[in-house]
């Protein structure tokens, strides 16, 4: 009985390791094919989306295998998530289910054919089959360099080896910056577009290579048409799944980031002035104005140093988000502040936010285009409090 018993165990660890380790053998009608994915209209789904296609309608098979997918139920989620350090991994699935999704958000889905022989789609087969295993599935992720996007390439140049030749020809002007990049899929002054501006810091205006460009996945697909694999093309052809506009993204003035930092503006030079004729000064405008600036600038710290994502650091915002505002703020609530501190801690707060122009110019940080109202609400601020403080002499 116990030599049965050791028999099945032993019969049941090969059926596992055996059926893990199978792959179906393609019929001659079986196409790979790169799949794009227009953008949406919440933030996520800004920037498209990119996957891998397998059909082989012999074989019933008609799947897709997908790097952008996650798991809510992670431990901490939120929080990995905002540290870059939530675990992004390939997931399986059919396709009808993919591109129910995409019907249901009103977003288009292309497909680009590839030019693969049986033994090429066989050895992509393989890889995204190991891949997709518990043990390999997972990676981390990083918006700009690990990405459902650049996955495409990557693993095309891992399987197809150096006969996958892509041809960078087809970028007209001069190069862009990943900033500019990112740009080219927001809309103009709307909140998500200045957020990613404040949150993003000088690492992103340099100049991205054209094989990096592929972070994106409308770019993936360009550079998929542009692309040879030994003396022939790698994509045989394109066509439509889905045929859907791109979403437009309509709002109304008085929500967007212009007015608000007009209207806050506007309240500052109000106020302001009724300070200045009376030598007083609203303790409440400068709470506000010292407290939202000092938390922003310590979002940004933390960004940039107790998170993994590498697009945050060195992020010249941090000059008129200033931190220690938050300090400030503490101070000029109470009614009699320590002015000498405060008069201190005005000054190098107004130096710094002098820097933030030159910076700007030198090209060595490009800031959301919206964001020199608040500096000017801000000097306005400073300066009037510079010379409200001003020490007898």
């Amino acid at each position: 009985m116990k030599r049965t018993r050791t028999l099945l165990l032993i019969f049941l660890a090969l059926a596992v390791h055996w059926s893990r380790g199978q792959q179906p053998t393609l019929s001659t009608q079986a196409r790979f094919s790169v799949v794009t994915c227009g953008p949406g209209t919440d933030l996520y789904a800004t920037f498209g989306h990119s996957a891998f296609r397998l059909k082989d309608p012999a074989r019933g098979i008609d799947w897709v295998y997908n790097y952008g997918t996650f798991d809510f139920n992670t431990p901490n989620f939120y929080l990995k998530f905002a540290r870059g350090k939530l675990p992004y991994a390939l997931s399986k699935s059919s396709f009808e289910d993919f591109l129910y999704v995409y019907q249901w958000e009103r977003r288009w889905v292309r497909e680009q054919l590839l030019n693969l022989d049986p033994a090429q789609m066989e050895a992509l087969l393989s890889f995204l089959e190991t891949n997709n295993l518990p043990e390999n599935r997972y990676y981390t992720y990083d918006f700009l360099f690990e990405n459902c996007a650049t996955k495409i390439p990557e693993v095309l140049q891992q399987v197809l080896g150096p006969s996958l030749v892509f041809h960078p020809e087809y970028l007209e002007g001069d190069p862009r910056s990943f900033r500019e990049l990112i740009q080219e899929n927001l809309e103009p002054n709307t909140w998500s577009s200045m957020g990613i501006d404040l949150a993003l810091g000088a690492v992103i205006d340099r100049d991205a290579q054209p094989e990096e460009y592929m972070f994106l996945p409308a770019y993936v697909r360009q550079q998929m048409e542009h692309t040879s694999l030994g003396n022939s093309a790698l994509v045989e052809r394109e066509r439509v799944i889905l045929d859907l506009p791109n979403p437009k993204v309509s709002q109304y003035f008085t929500a967007t980031p212009v007015f608000w930092l007009l209207l806050l503006l506007g309240f500052t030079l109000a106020i302001t002035g009724i300070d200045y004729q009376n030598g007083t000064r609203s303790r409440v405008l400068d709470f506000v104005l010292f407290f939202t600036t000092g938390a922003a600038g310590l979002l940004l710290l933390f960004l940039w140093f107790l998170t993994d994502h590498t697009s945050t650091a060195w992020n010249a915002n941090l000059l008129w988000a200033f931190p220690a505002n938050l300090y400030a703020a503490w101070l000029l609530v109470r009614a009699n502040p320590r002015i000498a501190s405060i008069y201190r801690l005005l000054w190098v707060a107004l130096a710094l936010l002098g820097l933030c122009l030159p910076i700007w110019a030198a090209g060595l940080q490009s800031f959301s285009p919206v964001i020199p109202i608040a500096w000017a609400a801000l000097a306005l601020r400073y300066a009037y409090l510079i010379h409200y403080f001003k020490p007898a002499k």
